[in-house]
């Protein structure tokens, strides 16, 4: 049987990007080392990689809608950059609501007593990961 593929799950920010992905039968979430973001070549070329290296079929990316539902500013760079990302890798990128991931990460990290400085570096991969399973379990997936 050929398998789903896996599913890589982005959490934009305008200096790093989280990231996730799930494992080849879309089941679990796994975060990947952040991105650090220095320019669109190095950010692209690192994400190619994680595409190739993990058999990625589709892109989850949050978009970060207002608390109203309404989209912000970022939502608008958030689109852009989902658009980049289908262009460049000929995959579907579904982007998913992320409004309470970042929150969520924090108090799972807060409650996991890191270090602030730990937390600061983990929050944009665990609010990927939340991503990642929030946008399998509306799949029916887990």
């Amino acid at each position: 049987m050929d398998s789903p593929g896996r599913i890589l799950a982005i959490d934009y920010g305008s200096r790093r990007m989280g990231l996730a992905v799930s494992d080849p039968l879309g089941i679990t979430a796994q975060g990947l080392d952040t991105l650090e973001r220095k320019n669109k070549r190095a950010d692209f070329g690192r994400l190619e990689r994680i595409v190739r290296e993990y058999h990625v079929r589709e892109i989850v990316l949050g978009n970060p809608l207002r608390m109203s539902g309404q989209e912000g500013a970022q939502s608008q760079k958030v689109a852009e950059f989902a658009e980049e990302l289908r262009q460049r890798f000929e995959l579907p990128v579904h982007p998913w609501d992320e409004r309470l991931t970042s929150a969520e990460a924090n108090r799972l990290l807060r409650e996991a007593e890191l270090s602030s400085k730990k937390r600061a570096q983990a929050v944009d991969r665990m609010a990927a990961v939340l991503i990642l399973q929030s946008f399998m379990q509306a799949r029916g997936i887990h």
